[in-house]
């Protein structure tokens, strides 16, 4: 018996922590493309037709057996009509991005443009996007807070 999970943009963030369970991100995943199948009033057979995908795959994943990975996502993006975000996130408009700051170069090189730098810059991202968003704020304040006992402590030393 499938379980009764609400689609919104606040649970469906939570499902790619390692508090829920593989079941509960199919199915969140899958009541979000079923609601947006429904919604254009398509079924299986069209989104069959449009994806490439068989009829009995396009359920699986529906109905929560079944993770598609991230090309299968963008065909059913594609096959629905809709930009790849609203397959996660049930609102009207884009969500809102962070305001971050610009990177700054040194010599006219940015940092992490490099080989050891990209990678480290990449993995810091990806680590940065499984975070919460409380949890981002708070390793951005304390990062902040460095970076400013830093400055002081140089100006001290100059001066």
């Amino acid at each position: 018996m499938p379980r009764n999970i609400p689609v919104r943009p606040s649970n469906f963030g939570l499902c790619f922590l390692s508090q829920h369970s593989r079941e509960d991100r199919a199915l969140v995943i899958g009541e979000r493309l079923r609601a947006l199948r429904e919604e254009k009033k398509f079924s299986q057979g069209e989104v069959e037709k449009r994806t490439g995908l068989l009829s009995c795959y396009i359920s699986r994943v529906e109905n929560g057996y079944t993770v598609p990975a991230v090309e299968t996502l963008e065909k059913f993006a594609r096959a629905l009509e809709v930009p790849m975000y609203q397959l996660f996130y049930d609102g009207e408009e884009p969500p809102k991005l962070m305001n971050l700051p610009k990177r700054k170069s040194i010599n006219g090189i940015e940092w992490g443009s490099k080989s050891r730098d990209a990678r480290r810059l990449a993995k810091f991202r990806s680590l940065l996007a499984h975070m919460e968003e409380s949890d981002r704020k708070l390793l951005i304040f304390m990062a902040q807070k460095m970076a400013t006992r830093k400055v002081i402590l140089r100006q001290m030393v100059v001066t």
